[in-house]
């Protein structure tokens, strides 16, 4: 094997081993019976609706950025926000709202636009 492949299979066994111990660490830590801390609950609470929040802000800021303010804008994008939220407080199934909010979006720009 040459050098070049060598430091290759080196970059990935470091990282890999690396993602190992970071996705062990919590089970690690708290596996002994100890209770968690009240901040590590907190975050584990509101982690994900915050990392979600930011994703949805960031693919809209992101969306009209290049676009121009001209024709029927943001239809597509506000049809799949309103199909996930209704869908969401309907059924209730994250999985659900997901799928059904990007069919709409995807039913509407590549059909009318």
């Amino acid at each position: 094997m040459s050098g070049e492949t060598l430091y290759i299979i080196a970059v990935i066994a470091v990282t890999a081993g690396v993602t190992v111990l970071l996705r062990a660490f919590p089970f690690l830590l708290f596996s002994s019976g100890r209770k968690c801390p009240p901040v590590i609950n907190y975050i584990g609470k509101v982690l994900s609706p915050a990392a979600i929040a930011m994703l949805v802000v960031y693919c809209l800021c992101s969306v009209y950025k290049d676009k121009s303010f001209s024709g029927i804008w943001g239809i597509p994008e506000a049809a799949g926000c309103i199909t996930v939220i209704i869908l969401h407080k309907w059924k209730g199934n994250p999985l659900l709202s997901i799928f059904a909010g990007t069919a709409v979006y995807m039913t509407i720009t590549q059909c009318f636009f």
